[in-house]
């Protein structure tokens, strides 16, 4: 079966988003997960602020990492239960995770913080 450009775009940032967010957070681990030239992964992460996905790079540059600081309007449990098939639309293997990545707990804060 045939997909659009529009589909694939979209899945493959949902799906890259997704990689960062389960740890797969560097340019090379994308490349290595789903075979993508440097370019498109690049590329594709540079996208995702068209999605309003919020993604940062975390220095050092050669050993940094990207991290998904807000998903928007994205629903990464949707992603999750239809992993199956977004990989099997971008033509990509599908390995499944045991289950959705979970969103970190937001720092204490001075009131909050446990006392010593």
């Amino acid at each position: 079966m045939h997909y659009s450009k529009t589909k694939t775009s979209f899945y493959r940032r949902l799906y890259v988003a997704y990689l960062i967010d389960s740890g797969v957070n560097s340019v090379p681990a994308i490349m290595a997960k789903t075979g993508m030239p440097r370019r498109t992964a690049q590329d594709t992460i540079k996208a995702l602020a068209e999605l309003d996905i919020k993604c940062h790079f975390n220095l050092p540059k050669k050993s940094g990492y990207y991290e998904i600081l807000d998903w928007g309007a994205m629903n990464k449990e949707w992603i999750h239960e239809h992993l199956e098939r977004i990989c099997s639309i971008l033509g990509y293997q599908y390995e499944p995770f045991e289950k959705a990545p979970e969103a970190e707990a937001p720092e204490a804060t001075p009131e909050e913080a446990p006392s010593e």
